[in-house]
């Protein structure tokens, strides 16, 4: 990245976004775990941690396996994790204290913030902020630009970007690939205590004798979005788009629309890179993090991200892009984060299905109707951010109301 490019106001690198890690959640293990290497990193002489979960990351802590994952992070050093379910003010709902000792002697203290998508706030120091690399952070403002410069959405994340984005969004989507391949291979019981049985590999295989070419494409989009959302909920590697709880959407619509219309990897990339510029003007506006906008935040935004890289797929202009993304978000608004038992799977898995169909069918009815739009993409996203803090927080990620009170059958 050119040094006239680092800048206090606007987006962050897209590759804050886009991130390749194990599931089952952004925030609630790849968050803490990024926070635990960073803490034992700077503080070398510490030969134990204690560790305290709050608000959501303590009510759904177990089911997320956040405990688990930072024993083996900050492991061969002793560890012990506290959850702490009564404190109420905090800077954000998914906070967490890291203490180091030495010889029995706090001698280290840091406050983390997971705040979506793998993303961390540590300590509150400006320099933990990663650097921002577009001067832009609306949609309005980004269109304006590329009128004027001739550009579409991903030529401009090239031109904001640094060396080595090209490679690394090639190696996001190759990371998205393996994950779809490897879900509809695999079959089994999810972890967990749910009994949830991987769906992926039989929605791939089994085809009905007069299937249409309408049920073929959903059988097989929702394929993908649940290979991929099974990984996930199984601990396996993925990637963040913009979540570990929406990892499905946007490559089951990139990867079907690879295998129906033989698009190259290249194209893909720069589809990848549409979605995200969409995604992260969301993560700037509002929020990606379910703790703190509800799924609207996660799996609308996919939604959004997926309309608009199929946009870019099939060559629409700023205008038709920016409604399909618009109409994708528009329709999550108000969705609830109601996981059973704090668990990624239910209703998480299926959403990401549903996600999906719908990124397409926002891709269609924005080609269609794209000129009779009285709504931009920008006031949508404001919209959704309010929605969001309207919301009680037990429908944020703590398996408290909505779906995450329903008695599931058979338990």
């Amino acid at each position: 990245m050119s040094e006239n490019h680092c800048v206090d106001v606007g987006m962050e690198s897209l590759t804050e976004l886009y991130k390749i890690g194990r599931g089952p959640s952004s925030s609630h293990t790849m968050g803490p775990e990024r926070a635990c290497k960073k803490f034992i990193k700077e503080n070398p002489t510490v030969d134990s941690v204690r560790v305290v979960l709050y608000g959501s990351l303590a009510k759904t802590g177990l089911g997320h396996g956040t405990d688990e994952v930072i024993r083996k992070t900050v492991a061969p050093l002793e560890c012990v994790v506290e959850f702490d379910y009564d404190t109420q003010e905090l800077p954000h709902p998914n906070t967490m204290d890291i203490i180091g000792f030495t010889d029995g002697v706090q001698t280290a203290k840091v406050r983390v913030l997971s705040v979506g998508g793998g993303s961390i706030s540590y300590g509150g120091r400006a320099d933990a902020r990663p650097a921002r690399v577009y001067r832009e952070s609306t949609f309005a403002d980004i269109a304006e630009y590329c009128r004027r410069n001739s550009l579409r959405l991903w030529e401009y994340a090239v031109e904001r970007e640094g060396n080595g984005f090209l490679e690394y969004m090639s190696r996001v989507w190759s990371a998205m690939k393996t994950s779809v391949a490897l879900g509809i291979d695999s079959d089994g019981i999810l972890p967990g205590g749910l009994e949830v049985r991987r769906k992926a590999k039989s929605l791939y295989r089994v085809r009905q004798l007069d299937e249409s070419a309408e049920t073929r494409e959903n059988r097989l989009v929702c394929a993908f979005a649940f290979a991929v959302s099974e990984q996930n909920a199984a601990g396996e590697q993925i990637v963040t788009a913009p979540t570990c709880g929406a990892a499905g959407v946007l490559p089951a619509v990139l990867y079907y629309q690879q295998q129906k219309s033989k698009y190259s990897d290249k194209q893909i990339v720069r589809a990848l890179i549409t979605g995200g510029i969409i995604g992260n003007l969301i993560k700037t506006n509002a929020s990606i993090s379910g703790a703190e906008c509800g799924c609207q935040a996660e799996i609308g935004s996919a939604c959004a991200m997926a309309a608009a890289a199929l946009g870019e797929l099939r060559a629409l202009d700023l205008d038709k892009i920016e409604y399909a993304a618009e109409i994708a978000i528009e329709h999550h608004l108000g969705l609830t984060c109601d996981p059973i038992c704090g668990l990624v799977q239910i209703p998480c898995i299926e959403r990401n299905a549903v996600a999906a169909m719908r990124a397409i069918n926002a891709v269609s009815l924005a080609g269609f109707l794209w000129d009779s739009r009285k709504i931009s993409f920008d006031k949508v996203v404001h919209t959704m951010k309010e929605t969001g803090r309207d919301l009680s927080s037990s429908y944020k990620e703590t398996s408290e109301a909505g779906l995450a009170k329903i008695e599931l059958r058979g338990s």
